[in-house]
């Protein structure tokens, strides 16, 4: 097994409003279809790793009480903090380091009430 984690869905109440806010926090496009009755806004990704979607639907409620999924943002951790509040979310822990090995965590709250976290390797900060 490569990856202990392969997928993540994040819960949605308003989807569109989830949308816009990830879409602009990561500046990236979100590609949303429907998958039976549930909507998928699946987050960028190159096939080789570990994928996720924003998720609208039956028993899908968002919760700062759960697991806590962190997201890459290698190299790009201050931008995509310095975008949360105006998108709509709220910073809970700042820019934070782990280890000099591990790189630096950032948590947040996004609009549907989720706390998720931002992870940027130590050797990828972008000059």
């Amino acid at each position: 097994m490569s990856n202990t984690i392969n997928w993540f869905e994040l819960p949605v109440i308003d989807f569109d409003r989830a949308k816009k806010f990830y879409e602009a926090i990561f500046e990236s496009k979100i590609d949303d279809q429907m998958m039976g009755p549930y909507r998928m806004g699946f987050f960028p990704m190159d096939g080789a790793g570990v994928g996720g979607a924003i998720v609208h639907g039956e028993g899908y409620e968002p919760s700062d009480k759960g697991a806590m999924i962190y997201l890459n943002a290698d190299g790009i951790i201050d931008e995509v903090i310095s975008r949360i509040d105006a998108a709509g979310g709220k910073v809970v822990v700042p820019r934070t380091p782990i280890t000099p090995e591990i790189g630096d965590f950032s948590i947040f709250l996004d609009t549907e009430g989720n706390k998720v976290a931002l992870h940027t390797p130590p050797a990828r900060e972008k000059k």
